[in-house]
């Protein structure tokens, strides 16, 4: 091994994680298997809670964020059993049955867990429901959800203008809309969607490009009705179903893959197989993104598992090289922004990474940080108002720098510092474990010389 990988106590409350590639030849090989995925790992677990029966879920993420989800629906009533990656089992209270909590309901630092859980709270009459997160997250704007929410008759007090948490709901009997988001989340959608289970008669949500359909597709397996406008990007859910408990498969995450799949592509000699990878459609926008790059990537033993398309992905080592990213492809990867403009630093030629302002207000603002943390570190990166623009070649050397408690910039520091010269600290490195526990484990494990 000629790299160096270590862990250690940074204060009483975070960690730094050392990377010294003390010898050039290092690469990535072998098979790896990921965490589940985030987004499917939450929903499982909130649609389970809310469902008639017993759901059983294989393959669930243990990292903080769906512990978060886990614990407020315990809260609420359900029956959820100790949370492992072999077998959860939900018990649900059935649609309409959440109870009021004793509690403050605390979703932590993901945005998913409130967001989403906001439309099913707003939409439980007579019943008074007060939700918070952690100081990150009581930064992020909530308003995206609150307005649609309101729009249905919902009422929910909060700081700002009702725009942060902690947040007060007081369940209503709410109304049939039809909410033309401005923005293209799922989060929004998904959170209209939710409210929409309880209301007698149609939810409709119109977004202006297609993002990620993890929610329309388990609600189907649970037992709704959908109608899915693929040429205006919308979705209509038909209110009242009666949602039954299911068998719930987890893929692993492509936005973990997404980490590996450029450590192999920027480090010489490398040939990477990472098992069982959702390729959702609505997800894939880093793999067009990084073949868009000419990077060396394959799929192998594509499938269906549990309704969501499943693949072996194999990845190695070429010359990158610099495009554009942007539009209609943002929403299918925004989670990958920061990894990408890592591939974007050892890229030939310039990359330019374009309406990706929603990135500014996720658990960091990960345009500032990336461009000052890669910055130190010797990349020729400039922050735009809505992205980035990376012109590859400068050898990264190793420096000093933060993940701002934000774990998809932790990681994308990571696999920098692989290929840089000399060694990087990475401070609040633990961020990490929000969606990848064993992240550092894996990366000491893939790495040969």
């Amino acid at each position: 091994m000629s790299s160096s990988i270590v862990s250690t106590q940074d204060t009483e409350h975070s960690q730094k994680l050392l990377i010294n590639p003390t010898a050039s030849g290092i690469t990535v090989k072998g098979s790896i298997t990921i965490p589940g995925d985030k987004s499917i790992s939450h929903r499982a677990l909130m649609l389970g809670a809310i469902a008639t029966g017993e759901t059983v879920i294989e393959g669930l993420l243990l990292g903080e964020d769906p512990r978060s989800t886990a614990a407020c629906f315990r809260s609420m009533g359900a029956e959820i059993s100790e949370l492992n990656s072999q077998q959860v089992v939900v018990q649900g209270v059935g649609l309409g049955n959440l109870q009021e909590p004793q509690d403050i309901l605390d979703a932590g630092n993901s945005g998913t867990t409130i967001r989403l859980m906001l439309g099913l709270l707003a939409s439980h009459p007579d019943r008074l429901f007060m939700v918070t997160g952690d100081h990150s997250l009581r930064s992020r704007p909530m308003s995206r959800v609150v307005k649609p929410l309101e729009q249905m008759g919902a009422t929910i007090w909060g700081r700002q203008d009702n725009s942060l948490a902690p947040l007060a709901v007081k369940g209503q009997q709410l109304q049939p809309t039809h909410y033309h988001s401005p923005i293209a989340s799922a989060q929004v959608k998904s959170c209209v969607l939710l409210a929409g289970l309880m209301v007698d008669g149609k939810t409709t949500v119109t977004e202006p490009a297609l993002s990620r359909d993890h929610s329309e597709r388990m609600l189907q397996a649970f037992g709704a009705t959908l109608e899915i406008d693929s040429d205006s990007n919308s979705v209509t859910l038909i209110g009242k179903p009666r949602l039954q408990g299911q068998k719930v498969i987890v893929p692993g995450d492509i936005s973990s893959a997404a980490f590996w799949l450029v450590a192999g592509a920027i480090l010489p000699g490398s040939n990477l197989l990472i098992n069982n990878v959702g390729v959702n459609p609505t997800r894939t926008g880093v793999l067009e993104a990084l073949e868009m790059m000419e990077a060396d990537i394959s799929r192998e033993n594509e499938r269906m598992v549990a309704g969501e398309p499943v693949a072996d992905l194999r990845v190695k080592s070429s010359q990158l090289q610099g495009c554009e990213i942007a539009g209609d492809l943002i929403p299918r990867l925004i989670d990958e922004i920061p990894i990408l403009a890592v591939a974007a630093a050892f890229a030939k030629g310039t990359t330019v990474i374009k309406d990706a302002a929603e990135l500014r207000v996720k658990e960091s603002d990960r345009l500032a940080v990336m461009a000052t943390e890669l910055g130190k570190m010797g990349a020729n990166i400039k922050e735009l108002p809505d992205g980035l623009e990376i012109t590859g070649g400068n050898d990264l050397k190793g420096a000093e720098v933060d993940s701002f408690t934000d774990h998809r910039i932790a990681m994308s520091l990571a696999i920098a510092a692989l290929n840089a010269q000399g060694k990087t600290t990475i401070h609040r490195a633990e961020a990490a474990s929000i969606s990848y526990p064993n992240f550092v484990s894996t990366l000491t494990e893939v790495l040969t010389s």
